[in-house]
């Protein structure tokens, strides 16, 4: 399990988090929802190590992730930020492959080559894997993104592991952003991997996670099922609009529509 116990993130005088408290276990897609600076990508970048808090701790699998080595904390969890400047010189297949480094220690394989060539051939980014990066559209350069992150995290004997997805859909036209979520779903069914995803669309995070977690000011507004959460009172305390919440007429689960 990845779990974040109290975390509580300042700076420069603001705060950031306020005794934030949020676990996903393997197998299951956790969406963190809210409005622009609510806490979303903080609380991300709190749990993948990248910061630390002024309070609180962060365990994965058990142990505190500020004693990990940085090759130990990459192979355990990938981390897809929200915008990523292109890597002036690489192509597509070279930014996908530096997702295997953890695991190869720099020197890719055979076999690293084969799960790079994998990876971005199921984001549908196969076909970029020559062009520069510094080519790409917003959209394709996040596909190349989502699938360097997959190939660090490929592996399914290595035990728990964990992916951390900061407005994955952000770039993508429509297809592409099912798509996204449909291989970060399948991935935490399939190979046991505990996702976490900070989405904007209500809509998306209703059709794919198991549980959501509701920020606003940098504290949990409401955690639980979608069901539990996304209903239209917290949608138009967190949100401050109005909604109208009713069964999806194709698939389970809730609909969201402005009113």
């Amino acid at each position: 399990m990845l779990e974040g116990i109290g975390l509580t993130v300042t700076t420069g005088g603001a705060r950031l988090l306020a005794d934030v408290s949020v676990a996903v276990k393997p197998g299951e897609l956790v969406a963190v929802l809210g409005p622009n600076g609510a806490g979303k990508s903080t609380l991300l970048n709190a749990l993948a190590g990248e910061i630390s808090p002024f309070r609180g701790s962060v365990h994965v699998n058990g142990m505190p992730i500020r004693y990990l080595p940085q090759r130990t904390r990459a192979r355990l969890r990938a981390v897809m930020p929200q915008s990523s400047a292109p890597a002036f010189g690489f192509t597509a297949f070279e930014v996908v492959l530096l997702g295997r480094y953890p695991h190869c220690g720099g020197r890719p394989g055979k076999e690293d080559r084969e799960i790079a060539r994998a990876a971005l051939a199921s984001t549908d980014a196969g076909h970029l894997s020559v062009r520069l990066v510094t080519t790409l559209s917003g959209g394709e350069r996040a596909r190349v993104q989502l699938a360097r992150v997959l190939a660090q995290v490929w592996e399914r004997e290595h035990g728990p592991r964990y992916l951390l997805l900061d407005e994955p859909t952000a770039s993508l036209d429509l297809a592409h952003q099912q798509l996204a979520l449909d291989l970060a779903r399948q991935r935490a069914d399939r190979d046991c991997l505990g996702v976490v995803a900070v989405l904007h669309d209500l809509n998306l995070a209703a059709r794919y996670a198991d549980r959501v977690v509701l920020l606003k000011h940098g504290r949990i507004h409401a955690a639980g099922t979608v069901h539990q959460v996304l209903d239209a009172r917290r949608i138009a305390e967190c949100f401050d609009v109005e909604a109208l919440v009713m069964p999806h007429p194709v698939r389970p689960g809730p609909m969201i529509v402005a009113a």
